[in-house]
């Protein structure tokens, strides 16, 4: 069998299967172990945990000679990642702390679902896997490997539309946001605390403060988080060109990559 057809033969089937365990599984785990151990937080990691073993075990077929958390990139610096990922949302931080009020009665465990639970479990799933491992172990370039993933990240947040143009605006903020995080993770030298710690920080914002009530938010709102992408992006590249640093995606790779990272 030809090798790049093995890989993605193996990598599409990995993450079918995930997908349907996911699908049929996860919410009879999570009520199994909320029942169980009466924590709604605790029952939301390990559905998430149980249910990632199908791409897990991909991973081991297809590089069985690195370790998993190689492939997950979660090896790298997790102090560089959450310091570049607070010095970039802090004009969200700062904006909201004087454009809206803070949220009267927060709920712990919503907040830690919502912040550090989903913040990690979707980028290990959306960009460690979906997106960085086609990115860094085929030839496809930037736009060529983000595009299933972030169409799929943005699609299970449809559900918090409510008519079709709040669909739309969701769709595509959170599409964006997609590609903003791969972006982020795979020019810090592919490291995925960056992302995680890029995604918490925004949803910690955005959930204790009353901005809005889901992801489309309103123009301040928006605009501060785009500020703080846009931040973000100037860090990144200042820090890689005072280092010397070659940037990863360029004009050459968005499709079709040359060679490989």
């Amino acid at each position: 069998m030809n090798k790049t057809f093995r890989f993605f033969f193996i990598f599409i089937s990995g993450f079918f299967i995930y997908y349907l365990f996911d699908f049929y599984c996860f919410k009879t785990i999570l009520n199994f172990i909320k029942e169980l151990s009466g924590s709604k937080a605790l029952a939301h990691v390990a559905a998430y945990a149980v249910t990632l073993i199908p791409l897990l075990v991909t991973l081991k077929i297809l590089i069985p000679q690195k370790k998993i958390i190689t492939l997950l990139s979660l090896e790298q610096s997790f102090f560089k990642g959450i310091t570049l990922a607070f010095i970039g949302t802090v004009p969200m931080l700062i904006s909201y702390l004087i454009f809206f009020e803070p949220v009267r009665k927060l709920d712990l465990q919503g907040l830690f679902i919502n912040t550090v639970s989903s913040a990690f479990f979707e980028e290990i799933i959306f960009r460690a896997f979906l997106i960085g491992i086609l990115y860094r172990f085929t030839r496809l370039g930037f736009i060529s490997s983000i595009l299933f993933g972030s169409l799929l990240f943005a699609q299970v947040h449809l559900y918090q539309s409510s008519d079709f143009k709040e669909l739309i605006e969701i769709f595509l903020i959170t599409f964006l946001g997609s590609a903003f995080f791969s972006w982020a993770y795979i020019e810090t030298d592919f490291n995925l605390w960056t992302a995680i710690f890029l995604h918490f920080f925004m949803n910690l914002y955005w959930e204790l403060f009353d901005v809005a009530d889901n992801v489309s938010g309103n123009w301040y709102g928006n605009l501060f988080k785009i500020i703080s992408i846009l931040l973000t992006i100037v860090l990144i590249i200042n820090y890689k060109r005072k280092n010397k640093t070659p940037f990863q995606i360029t004009g050459k790779s968005l499709f079709i990559k040359t060679k490989l990272p």
